[in-house]
């Protein structure tokens, strides 16, 4: 009972030194990174150190020859979260460190830690297709003791004289078969834990994004002077909590708010080297306050210290950027630092719309542009009441919508060439289309079938974006049951067909300036690849509405 005591006295310290690791900002646990190169070496380390610890603070029994200890929470818990062969590197990192402490029952105890990794690295590969059991905290405990009981059974097998073998499994079988699964259980408790601040912090981070974002829709509408700058400044800092914001174009302040601002006024030419920088590279740059500092140019008393600046762009070209600054006596929050570039994402994506709405009634020579500029803001509107709403139940699942959401407008920022390949096309409308199912939920079915030999097709850049959203806005969205979207990509009598159809059946003649998309479609169409080719809409009432698409069927190799 004294050996259980002591042991459970060892676990509390090695659970306390893990919840502090965990705690500091070394500490990575997002799901995501554990499969990339970079996690899987992290998860290494941070496991084989807890093999090792396990090893330190271990209790010697049986005259030293063998010690009771937690080093099997770190190999178990490498395989369950990296696999097999991560599991495999740990439990031999781990072993080699007990042989070199000495004692008869070492060679069995790292064999029996190898195979444990090993073990809960097959678990890995059996519950890999469903992350959320792998993670469980009954999965962690089953695997450990099973593992341990593995682990007396090598004793028994390695250990010799076999009396001895006997002895030490005595002493050491009881603790670890009862307490370590205990442990790996609670380790996996505070990794979860950890998990679950980071989505938090993340979902926050994400819904203040969005808050900016939508409190300053419309102000790029009015042009990017100073005064929409102030305001979009002002905006920022009162979301962000930063010290200072500031936004500039590529010469000059438009506008400033926070600390410093008695000096840093709107007209004044552009001082800072970091803004040169992040202009002329069309970069984000960050001077941390510790490795860089941000030392500012015109005034000698500034308290500002830290500096994130985010280049605002349209079409690759830099128009701008957004700061960030901290003074000396705060540190710049890695929230604070994802916000800022999602903030200048969103903004470099109003700034699109809010150019090309000015270039709506162009002639043909503009109608990419306008094109580019289709993305209704009722659909920005929606996606950010649809994100906001889902942050509050599932922040994973809003986290992934804003990065389609930031994919679709990054997407817009760079099509600018007047073709694209079918791929392209497809992976553009994709992310529109995750956020118009999570939207719609379970009232919106997509089916795709396209020809492979199609996807690298080339037609005229936004073909398919303007059609889907027609579909799903004039059909599909007044449907109160199910409805379904079709995309069917096939080669017919030495043409490229593409049908998008929707079951609502709802579609007719456009009166006045309607159905400005479709014509502009069917226009570039007809103007890059001839008069033969372009688009036609067959449509049965309240059963269905086709759009066919046709272009040349060019030869490609499959």
């Amino acid at each position: 009972m004294r050996l259980l005591f002591s042991f459970v006295q060892v676990l509390s310290v090695f659970l306390v030194v893990f919840y502090l690791y965990c705690r500091s900002p070394a500490f990575r646990p997002l799901k995501a990174d554990w499969p990339r190169p970079r996690g899987k070496v992290r998860l290494y380390l941070v496991f084989s150190l807890i093999g090792i610890l396990g090893n330190f603070l271990g209790i010697p029994v049986v005259g030293g020859e063998a010690i009771v200890n937690a080093r099997a929470v770190g190999s178990t818990l490498a395989g369950l979260l990296g696999g097999p062969v991560l599991g495999l590197m740990v439990g031999v990192t781990a072993g080699i460190h007990r042989i070199s402490m000495g004692g008869n029952a070492a060679l069995a105890g790292a064999i029996a830690t190898t195979l444990e990794g090993v073990m809960a690295g097959f678990v890995h590969l059996a519950l890999n297709r469903n992350p959320e059991r792998l993670v469980a905290r009954w999965v962690a405990f089953a695997t450990t003791f099973v593992g341990e009981i593995v682990h007396m059974g090598v004793v028994l097998l390695v250990v010799r004289p076999y009396p001895q073998a006997v002895e030490v499994v005595k002493f050491i079988g009881p603790p670890m078969i009862l307490l370590n699964p205990v442990g790996a259980m609670l380790f996996m408790t505070v990794l979860l834990e950890r998990q679950r601040e980071q989505d938090q912090v993340a979902a926050a981070s994400s819904a203040r994004a969005l808050k900016v974002a939508e409190r300053a829709l419309g102000l790029m509408a009015r042009g990017f002077g100073p005064e929409v700058a102030a305001e979009i400044a002002a905006i920022v800092k009162e979301e962000t909590g930063v010290g200072a914001v500031g936004v500039t174009d590529t010469e000059r302040v438009l506008g400033f708010v926070g600390m410093g601002e008695d000096h840093h006024l709107p007209g004044t030419p552009i001082a800072s080297p970091f803004t040169r920088q992040s202009i002329s590279g069309n970069a984000v740059v960050f001077a941390d306050g510790i490795d860089q500092t941000y030392n500012c140019r015109v005034s000698n008393t500034c308290p500002l210290n830290s500096v994130l600046i985010v280049p605002l762009q349209l079409d690759g070209a830099v128009l701008g950027t957004v700061q960030l600054f901290e003074p000396r006596a705060h540190r710049f929050l890695n929230m604070n630092k994802s916000l800022g570039r999602g903030i200048g994402a969103l903004l470099s994506s109003q700034l699109l719309e809010a150019r090309y709405q000015e270039q709506k009634n162009l002639l043909v020579t503009s109608e990419l542009k306008l094109l580019q500029a289709q993305v209704n803001p009722h659909f920005l509107f929606n996606a950010l009441n649809t994100i906001i709403a889902i942050t509050r139940t599932d922040p994973a699942r809003a986290r992934d919508l804003l990065v389609h959401l930031s994919h679709f407008f990054r997407k817009n920022l760079k099509r600018n060439r007047d073709l694209s390949t079918l791929q392209e096309e497809l992976e553009h409308v994709s992310s529109y289309l995750e956020i118009e199912k999570a939207r719609f939920a379970d009232r919106l079915v997509v089916e795709t079938v396209v020809d492979p030999t199609l996807l690298s097709l080339e037609l005229p850049t936004f073909t398919l974006q303007p059609l889907i959203e027609n579909a799903i806005k004039h059909g599909l969205s007044a449907r109160l049951e199910k409805g379904t979207a079709r995309i069917h990509a096939y080669r017919r009598d030495g043409l490229a067909v593409i049908d998008i159809e929707d079951d609502a059946g709802t579609w007719s003649e456009p009166s006045g300036g309607g159905g400005l998309g479709m014509k502009i479609v069917d226009r570039r169409i007809k103007d890059l690849m001839g008069d033969a080719y372009g688009i036609t809409i067959a449509c049965v009432p309240n059963q269905l509405t086709r759009v066919t698409v046709k272009v040349p069927g060019q030869k490609v190799t499959a």
